[in-house]
């Protein structure tokens, strides 16, 4: 697949979420990456201060970044829907970082 088509696939993910979720996102960017270096099996990652860790001295920071990864999410789905329904669950998986939520509890909420 395509670098094309595959951030076609996020922006989708991101129009299908919920507009509470959307509401919530507050100085943060999306970003494909091939892969991260030295980590070859990670699917996304988060980067930033956590919404529910942000303070009122909290101004003029750079945004916050989810990184998916290309490459690792290509390898483990067999066809696009399924890669579409993986993206989907990473986007929200690491957008769920940037709210507050750990891994525990969205692996209990079912965005593993």
């Amino acid at each position: 697949m395509s670098a094309e088509r595959f951030e076609e696939l996020v922006g989708e993910a991101l129009d299908r979420l919920p507009p509470q979720i959307v509401a919530m996102l507050d100085n943060v960017m999306i970003q494909v990456q091939d892969e991260a270096e030295g980590q070859p099996g990670l699917l996304g990652l988060y980067h930033g201060i956590a919404l529910t860790e942000r303070t009122t001295d909290y101004s003029f920071a750079l945004p916050d970044q989810v990184t998916l990864y290309r490459r690792p999410l290509m390898r483990v789905c067999t066809d696009e829907q399924e890669l579409a329904a993986q993206i989907a669950v990473t986007v929200v998986h690491e957008l769920g970082h940037h709210v507050g939520i750990d891994d525990e509890r969205l692996h209990e909420l079912g965005w593993a």
